[in-house]
């Protein structure tokens, strides 16, 4: 065996069962993370990645996440995700829709469903599990957000 071939063995792809996922992670309220990849589980160290459960009805508390980029990929459910210094903005988002949370934008998940649980796959671009929970007074009505790429207008 080559000192690749036995490199690569240890220090390859990584499976994390979905039995295994971490729950011992920084959480908001209304929310449940596991994580998957960390450094201390895979070794990652430019990454984080985990799941978030929602169950139905239910809002999280405002949070950010510093200046951690985080992708939010919908598995089942219907995502509501409200954002702004006041939480004044609104977007949907639906099975195999993905979300962008740019750095440091205050932001709340909302299951939009009245009898369902929304499952969500989180990547985060930093290993840390960074939540900074906020005390925001959101604004009665959020304005609605549809976004259009530039090359779909």
């Amino acid at each position: 065996m080559s000192a690749n071939t036995s490199r690569w063995r240890s220090h390859g792809v990584r499976i994390i069962r979905s039995d295994e996922l971490d729950d011992a992670t920084a959480q908001t309220l209304g929310m449940q993370r596991r994580a998957a990849v960390t450094t201390a589980r895979t070794g990652a160290t430019k990454l984080w990645a985990g799941t978030v459960t929602i169950e139905a009805k239910a809002k999280t508390g405002a949070h950010h996440h510093g200046d951690l980029e985080s992708v939010i990929y919908v598995v089942s459910g219907v995502a509501r995700l409200r954002w702004g210094d006041k939480l004044e903005f609104v977007a949907e988002a639906a099975p195999g829709d993905f979300i962008y949370v740019p750095p440091y934008v205050p932001h709340q998940e909302i299951n939009a469903s009245e009898d369902a649980q929304l499952h969500c796959v989180l990547t985060r671009s930093g290993q840390q599990g960074l939540v900074v929970n906020l005390d925001i007074t959101p604004v009665e009505v959020p304005e609605l957000v549809r976004w259009i790429d530039d090359l779909h207008k």
